[in-house]
């Protein structure tokens, strides 16, 4: 499988974020991607994603002579750990688990995988900020999906728990698994690709 974006462009209001952006990325390769603050990362994870339009361009998922949406194939994790506060670290667990039949791991598992377990009966409101993001890592490991892509994973966490997580990333390279990552913070693994961000501003003639 292969995740190819073709002069993507996006904006914010009138605002041209970036333009002319190309990549492809395929089966165990990580593509990271950085630049300042408010240059359009998380609005390229979006629109990969497919929760934003591309301003202009495409990006789809393909394997063989099948072209499909990226989001029947990817999971997101973004700045937000997307749980609710007053539901205990196992209820949200069991509530995104539900969302797919394809289950990796059960949400126990995936909690020990974490190094989480014994809170699981705790409300996610209650836990420390660094706990809440282990707790939101452990909900890409419930089902397989080829992608990940992922919103500054590491903000929150804490050198061990950043350790653990670049072994859940590499695990999941060695599943043939895809990442693709907004950070401003090495991941602890090595990348395949990488994008600056900044190498696709919009030239004046063009905005």
């Amino acid at each position: 499988m292969e995740i190819t974006a073709i002069d993507l462009s996006a904006k914010r209001g009138e605002e041209v974020l970036f333009q002319h952006l190309h990549f492809t990325i395929h089966d165990r390769e990580l593509l990271t991607i950085t630049g300042p603050n408010g240059i359009g990362k998380s609005t390229l994870l979006r629109i990969i994603a497919g929760f934003l339009p591309a301003n202009e361009g495409e990006v789809a998922a393909q394997e063989g002579d099948q072209r499909f949406p990226v989001a029947l194939v990817s999971h997101y994790l973004g700045s937000q750990n997307a749980m609710k506060t007053h539901l205990t670290v196992l209820q949200n667990l069991e509530f995104w688990s539900n969302f797919d039949s394809a289950q990796l791991l059960s949400p126990m598992e995936a909690l020990d995988q974490v190094e989480l377990s014994g809170i699981e009966h705790l409300p996610f409101g209650v836990l420390s900020t660094g706990q809440k993001r282990r707790v939101a890592i452990a909900r890409l490991l419930l089902s397989h999906q080829p992608l990940w892509l992922l919103d500054e994973p590491t903000s929150g966490l804490d050198k061990h728990a950043s350790a653990i997580f670049a072994k859940i990333m590499e695990e999941h390279r060695n599943r043939s698994g895809m990442i693709i990552a907004a950070t401003h913070l090495p991941l602890g693994i090595e990348e395949n690709r990488h994008i600056l961000l900044d190498e696709y501003l919009p030239d004046f003639e063009d905005s």
